[in-house]
């Protein structure tokens, strides 16, 4: 039993230090958090809900985690073939364009919890 959660233990500190690199390596992870600091203080600025927190939470953790699976995909197809390939491209502007589709549909939800703060 103690094993088990040395294990999980060990893991959670895996995952952390995966973040951390994220953030401390990656452009792409370090723009969106600068996006995501703008609008906790906006959050804070305009005193969104409880309801609106939540739903800013939760697209900021989505536009991060879909940033950081497209990095790692980004850097397995770089590992697995560092020549320029066509089929490698494709595969990349895939993982961006999954990216784009996360901030897109985030920013028009972000419009609608700020709209009435902003413009009502």
């Amino acid at each position: 039993m103690f094993k088990f959660f040395k294990i999980r233990i060990k893991r959670i500190f895996t995952a952390l230090k995966g973040m951390c690199l994220l953030l401390i390596t990656e452009a792409s992870i370090q723009v969106q958090f600068v996006f995501i600091l703008f609008f906790v203080f906006a959050g804070f600025y305009f005193e969104i809900s409880l309801n609106e927190w939540i739903i800013q939470i939760f697209l900021s953790g989505f536009i991060l985690s879909i940033e950081a699976l497209n990095t790692s995909i980004e850097k397995l197809c770089d590992f697995i073939n560092p020549e320029y390939s066509k089929k490698i491209g494709l595969i990349k502007d895939f993982g961006a364009g999954a990216v784009s589709f996360a901030v897109i549909l985030s920013l028009i939800i972000l419009f609608f919890i700020y709209y009435p703060y902003i413009f009502v």
